[in-house]
């Protein structure tokens, strides 16, 4: 027994903010003292390191179980299942429903939970909770439900990565301009061909590392207790690069394909500069280079929504969204992520 994704959705808020929208702001270092470069400098050297030009944020009446909900009845739509056949559903997140112009998160009940009620699903036996795994909170779903799968526990499940990050960044820590809001979900399915999930793995990243992505003071108001999202950016690059491309490796690997039978690497949309340093590393490994048109981006436009970068990337990629990419039947890929843990995570998926 194997899962098969059999439908696909996404949802991308209507809202874009380009670069231009912080040439207003008053940004600050971590020890309070105002950045020197103009904020024309700023943006430019952050779109040549991300890649970022734009992102989108979330309407101010909607949460993060509302972009769920919706990415949700796309992969619905997509897969032609009625939603009570469900068996679970495994909502990823990282910083639950923030209300528009609050720092408080909610979480009571579960955003799953919230969105089993959205989708007026009536089977009680349909199992809806929450994964916190930080950015790979969604390859973490996937792994899971395919376990629920393997074990005959469940023959069907709805995984969905949506987050707000817009609601909990420091409008001071110029790191804020990386982040955005947006939702991706998938429909797995019980199945029993060659096709599917065909390997993954998983790790955990604590002793030295747990904190290179926190909640800190803001870099302007530090006597304030309100508290936002921080990462330590080359602790994390660094990180990335010695750690990810040596995961994916072991992952492949496992699967039994041959390096030359990879169609795609998926990987998490945190950085363009950084992903193509993991996924050129990680040819490496193999004494290759990096092939053409191996690794879609969608960062430039989208920016980084965190759990929503790689099922809403997939999600485009099988609509025919992204002309110059494409996935067809038998295609085997790679997706990895890595993020707040730090977690890393991939598996390999035979389409």
């Amino acid at each position: 027994m194997n899962s098969k994704i059999i439908g696909a959705g996404n949802y991308i808020p209507l809202h874009t903010v380009t670069n231009k929208f912080f040439d207003e702001s008053t940004f600050f270092d971590e020890n309070g003292v105002p950045l020197k470069q103009s904020n024309a400098i700023i943006t430019q050297k952050l779109k040549e390191i991300t890649g970022i030009e734009e992102r989108r944020y979330a309407e101010t009446d909607q949460v993060a179980s509302d972009l769920g909900f919706l990415a949700a009845q796309k992969a619905i739509e997509d897969a032609q299942i009625d939603p009570e056949t469900l068996d679970y559903i495994i909502f990823a997140h990282n910083y639950g429903d923030v209300v528009h112009g609050s720092i408080q998160s909610d979480m009571v009940p579960s955003l799953a939970s919230r969105v089993k009620h959205l989708l007026k699903i009536k089977n009680n036996f349909c199992v809806a909770y929450d994964l916190l795994f930080g950015c790979p909170g969604w390859i973490e779903g996937v792994i899971q439900a395919n376990a629920f799968i393997q074990a005959c526990i469940a023959k069907r499940c709805l995984v969905i990565g949506a987050e707000t990050l817009s609601r909990v960044i420091d409008p001071h820590d110029r790191d804020s301009m990386i982040y955005a809001d947006g939702a991706g979900a998938v429909i797995l399915d019980a199945n029993q061909d060659d096709s599917g999930l065909q390997s993954h793995l998983s790790a955990s990243f604590t002793l030295n590392e747990s904190d290179y992505l926190y909640f800190g003071k803001s870099y302007f108001h530090q006597d304030s207790n309100t508290k936002y999202l921080k990462m330590k950016g080359r602790k994390i690059y660094e990180f990335a690069l010695t750690n990810v491309s040596q995961a994916m490796k072991t992952c492949f690997d496992n699967s039994g394909y041959s390096i030359n039978e990879l169609s795609k690497i998926i990987i998490h949309q945190a950085n363009e500069k950084m992903d193509e340093a993991i996924v050129s590393r990680f040819y490496q490994l193999y004494d290759l280079p990096k092939p053409p048109n191996v690794m879609p981006m969608i960062i430039q436009k989208l920016g980084n929504n965190s759990v929503a970068t790689i099922p809403t990337l997939l999600a485009m990629i099988l609509h025919g969204e992204i002309p110059e990419h494409s996935i067809n039947k038998g295609d085997i890929t790679l997706f990895a992520s890595v993020g707040a843990g730090m977690n890393i995570n991939a598996f390999v998926y035979k389409f």
